[in-house]
């Protein structure tokens, strides 16, 4: 994990009003529910070493340059869920998108990320897979950049953004899938072949 203070793209980009000039994310889980989450409440999660040893067993790893998938509870639009901690009060702010929680134990926490303004930092899925934790598949871009790969993208029959099951049932799908052969000892070659089933099932060219 980067030292904090590390240089990450987009840091010191600062459009938003000074009002909302905060080291703090938005962490977005189903329903857009904005939920703070302090910088140094970051880093004590991401140095914690049984929070992240809890993190870890919810992710698969896969073998070369696949997408790691998530194992755990699913918000209703296909990410990770991750309860990084039990915080009192109403705020699910200890409940984060395990994609945030990945890239930023492998890249440090980014100083500032939310949706106060089309030109604020996101976090992107290069492979268009909502669950995928695998830091090297994640990029930071705004809402306009995602929001065009996802108009470019959305339509090839072939990629995860056009499964039928949507993206939350995707994700579960192929979470199911790797529990399963978990569950019955499967190889990794098996469980790698379980997963390629289940991103299949549900594209439209399996219909045919």
């Amino acid at each position: 994990m980067a030292e904090p203070g590390t240089p990450l793209p987009f840091e010191g980009l600062d459009a938003s009003p000074p009002a909302v000039r905060r080291a703090e994310q938005l962490s977005l889980l189903g329903t857009p529910q904005p939920a703070r989450v302090p910088a140094e409440l970051w880093r004590s999660w991401l140095n914690e070493a049984a929070v992240v040893e809890r993190f870890e067993a919810k992710r698969y790893r896969r073998a070369g340059d696949a997408c790691w998938p998530w194992t755990g509870a699913v918000s209703s639009t296909g990410h990770g869920s991750f309860r990084a901690a039990s915080l009192p009060g109403k705020s699910r702010r200890g409940t984060v998108p395990a994609h945030l929680f990945a890239f930023q134990l492998s890249h440090g926490v980014i100083p500032r990320l939310g949706w106060t303004g089309t030109d604020d930092p996101i976090l992107c899925h290069r492979c268009d897979s909502h669950g995928c934790t695998n830091p090297a598949h994640l990029r930071l871009g705004t809402s306009a950049e995602n929001r065009a790969e996802w108009a470019q993208r959305h339509r090839n029959p072939g990629g995860p953004l056009a499964d039928l099951r949507r993206a939350a049932g995707r994700t579960r799908a192929i979470a199911d899938a790797i529990r399963e052969g978990l569950r019955r000892s499967d190889s990794p070659q098996q469980i790698e072949q379980r997963i390629q089933d289940a991103e299949r099932h549900g594209l439209p060219l399996t219909l045919w």
